[in-house]
């Protein structure tokens, strides 16, 4: 049985949450679900404070604000401690390994990788961290309505073609990140 998925992904201006957000949007779109995107980021553009949300469903969508976040995405502190109080109890948090998470904070589904590391290790490209968290997520929370080839269609549309090669690569290690390897 499908359940709607609604999801905040969220970072400093220049880490490209909102690119991430219009990838799975297409994606959803592309297989046949409803879906949508909206954004904010801060003045100052890079550096400032950036969220985009995507609110996936079978059915109609009558509202296009997160009501019930089942997952956020934080690439930074301040992204965490901004956000983190909207995520549902039984939401998924992930964040990235420099994020660090009070004790108090009741989400079960933790985790807690590399993600920015990954994209600049062993991606070499710090920029593709939004295609590395797109695989995270993928993996985790979209694997069941999301076809792959799908979202890898909707990823090469979205970059320079000159770099689809290294997204695809970004977004298979954000898969591997999930799965452990």
């Amino acid at each position: 049985m499908f359940q709607k998925r609604e999801m905040r992904l969220s970072g400093s201006g220049g880490q490209g949450v909102i690119l991430a957000a219009i990838i799975f949007a297409d994606a959803a779109i592309e297989d046949g679900l409803n879906a949508i995107q909206t954004q904010s980021y801060g003045p100052e553009a890079r550096g400032g404070a950036s969220k985009a949300e995507v609110i996936i469903n079978d059915a109609e969508i009558n509202y296009p604000k997160v009501m019930k976040n089942n997952l956020l995405l934080a690439l930074t502190q301040k992204a965490f401690e901004n956000y983190a109080c909207d995520l549902d109890e039984e939401g998924v948090l992930i964040i990235d390994e420099d994020v660090e998470i009070p004790e108090c904070v009741a989400t079960q589904k933790v985790y807690k990788l590399p993600i920015l590391r990954t994209a600049s290790e062993k991606i070499g490209i710090p920029m593709v961290a939004n295609i590395v968290s797109i695989g995270v997520i993928y993996e985790i929370m979209c694997k069941d309505i999301i076809n792959i080839e799908t979202i890898k269609n909707s990823i090469a549309k979205r970059v320079p073609k000159a770099t689809i090669e290294k997204n695809m690569q970004a977004f298979e290690e954000g898969i591997n990140l999930v799965r452990g390897c």
